[in-house]
């Protein structure tokens, strides 16, 4: 899944369309960019069906309101929000609340996320969800921060469901300089090694 976070109006229609062509199927906008409800009509109207377009860094019912309105299909939180995630679970709406530490990570699930995302996983790295999956072995996971072309096999093997990238792919100054070639570069390289990746059922 990609993170896409401060992108401009403009910027929206070749990036989703860089996006499409490069293979990934998933991609996140988060809440906190400068009209992001507008970023996220806009993508779903110019991906059609041939993208999942969500919402990112949903803290509150209001930003889940205007993130549905818009069309977004699935909800992401940076940690477990309660009236957000409770809402999306009544209402069938896939839900990814960011989760760390045991305790977190089992709330997440007994609430009913769909995955637990945990954030940020590049300061554990893929040996914590090793250890994560021995007593909670059917929890899903979402490796989110620090997640690279090189390490993604590991944390697929240590037990995560999937995996997301941002900032290393949608980097500032290339969405400034609408440098979308390298975008679809470094997205190419995530597809690329995800494609070759056995994933373990645990």
């Amino acid at each position: 899944m990609g993170i896409l976070r401060g992108a401009e109006p403009d910027q929206i229609e070749p990036l989703i369309e860089t996006v499409i062509s490069s293979g990934l199927e998933t991609l996140e906008i988060t809440m906190n960019t400068k009209g992001a409800s507008e970023l996220i009509k806009k993508a779903v109207k110019v991906s059609g069906k041939k993208l999942a377009i969500g919402a990112g860094t949903v803290l509150s019912m209001d930003s889940l309101k205007a993130a549905l309105e818009a069309g977004a299909s699935f909800i992401v939180m940076p940690c477990q929000i309660d009236d957000v995630l409770g809402y999306c679970v009544k209402n069938k709406i896939p839900a990814f609340p960011g989760a760390l530490t045991p305790l977190e990570i089992h709330n997440a699930w007994e609430a009913g996320a769909t995955m637990v995302k945990v954030f940020p996983a590049k300061f554990f790295g893929p040996e914590y969800f090793k250890e994560i999956k021995g007593p909670f072995d059917e929890i899903e996971l979402l490796a989110c921060s620090g997640v690279t072309p090189e390490n993604m096999k590991d944390y697929f093997s240590c037990g995560a469901s999937a995996v997301s990238f941002g900032a290393s792919v949608f980097k500032k100054e290339w969405l400034q300089n609408k440098d979308f070639e390298s975008i679809s570069k470094s997205i190419k390289e995530f597809v690329q090694e995800f494609d070759k990746i056995e994933i373990r059922s645990w």
